[in-house]
């Protein structure tokens, strides 16, 4: 399948953006990667990378921001700017940082990375697009542990207030945050069953199946915003990084490394290649 050459992709890319940056959080790109390929590269979002202002474009919003790392990969991949410019990030006079920065990175649509913020600003374009009668969808992606936050539930309550069918919200769940498993710092369990109690129309999937996400996204019921639930696992697609929650900020020593690129299907000249 397509989007899943192209996830194969961007995870190379991703990590080619944390050796570069000497750091990053890889674990939580990973998860998301392949989210992001079907969005991107499935037929799902409607977007011209040429014109990243064009009125009736679909919104992608990374709202864990700490991902962005996936969210870079995937507009070069998709034509936004040249793939050069990720051998630059966190580097001085770039533009891309830690976090993604709305009107500084083309295809960024909100600054995110102070948790719970971004569902609000999704549920502010999905409003006006709809009270401008504007077919363009939005699409959100939360992170499982910034569901504790108090804004995410605020908006949950105004979006279904508001009708959003134009709103679909993806929750990353890969069941860890920063420090540890999530149900040990709050437990959010049944989390599905919470936003449907809020008048959601939610799916739960396997959040690295892509014919999956690709159906989920594209699910509407009419009057009603949609909410993912994405099984996923953190560090997807190396295995001592998945399910770990040391590898929320790591970056591989000399041992994993050599693991690291045979896994990701990477070689030395990649590595080489990102520091030219």
């Amino acid at each position: 399948m397509y989007t899943e050459k192209q996830a194969k992709e961007m995870r190379k890319k991703e990590f080619q953006i944390a050796y570069h940056a000497g750091g990053g959080h890889l674990g939580a790109a990973f998860s998301v990667t392949d989210i992001l390929s079907v969005l991107y590269f499935g037929d799902v979002m409607k977007y011209d990378a040429q014109r990243p202002d064009w009125a009736e474009r679909d919104r992608f919003i990374m709202s864990k921001g700490h991902a962005c790392y996936a969210l870079y990969a995937a507009l070069a991949m998709a034509g936004y700017f040249p793939e050069e410019e990720l051998w630059h990030v966190g580097k001085p006079g770039s533009k891309f940082g830690g976090h993604p920065k709305l009107y500084d990175i083309p295809g960024v649509e909100a600054s995110t990375g102070a948790l719970g913020h971004g569902l609000s600003f999704a549920i502010g374009i999905a409003y006006a697009n709809k009270v401008d009668e504007k077919s363009a969808h939005t699409y959100v992606v939360l992170g499982d542990g910034e569901c504790q936050e108090g804004s995410i539930w605020e908006g949950a309550l105004s979006a279904t207030t508001l009708e959003l069918d134009n709103l679909t919200v993806i929750i990353d769940h890969n069941k860890l945050q920063a420090m540890d498993k999530l149900e040990n710092i709050v437990r959010m369990q049944p989390l599905g069953e919470k936003w449907k109690a809020f008048g959601w129309n939610v799916l739960e999937i396997d959040g690295h199946n892509h014919n999956e996400i690709r159906n989920a996204l594209l699910a509407r019921k009419k009057g009603k915003p949609t909410l993912v639930v994405a099984h996923t696992i953190k560090g997807k697609g190396v295995s001592f990084m998945e399910g770990m929650p040391l590898w929320h900020y790591r970056m591989p020593n000399e041992q994993e490394l050599p693991i690291l690129m045979k896994e990701l299907g990477l070689v030395d000249d990649d590595l080489q290649q990102s520091e030219a």
